[in-house]
């Protein structure tokens, strides 16, 4: 079915256009200091992410339901942004 495609590139399209928008804010923004790990990183979790909600989406569970789980899906990778970024936690994980 059409619809599934669209909504499947349109859940992947916006971590590529993230991942974009990362790579020339690194070229042109004069603090932006990301290594190749730091996008391979926030490559792997913004994709992860898209493939989970995908596959939420593609479920056959009630709108409330998906709702919730991809709720859950996107804090977690909230936290797990956060915490490497700034080490909110303190795990040996930490970006500070």
């Amino acid at each position: 079915m059409t619809l599934e495609k669209q909504k499947t590139t349109i859940i992947f399209a916006v971590p590529a256009l993230l991942m974009v928008t990362a790579f020339f804010g690194n070229l042109f923004v004069e603090g932006w200091n990301w290594s190749p790990y730091d996008f391979i990183i926030a490559g792997a979790l913004l994709f992860g992410t898209a493939f989970f909600i995908n596959l939420v989406i593609r479920s056959k569970r009630a709108l409330p339901y998906k709702l919730l789980i991809c709720f859950v899906i996107l804090l977690i990778l909230a936290l797990v942004w956060i915490e490497l970024a700034v080490g909110l936690f303190g795990t040996p994980f930490a970006g500070s």
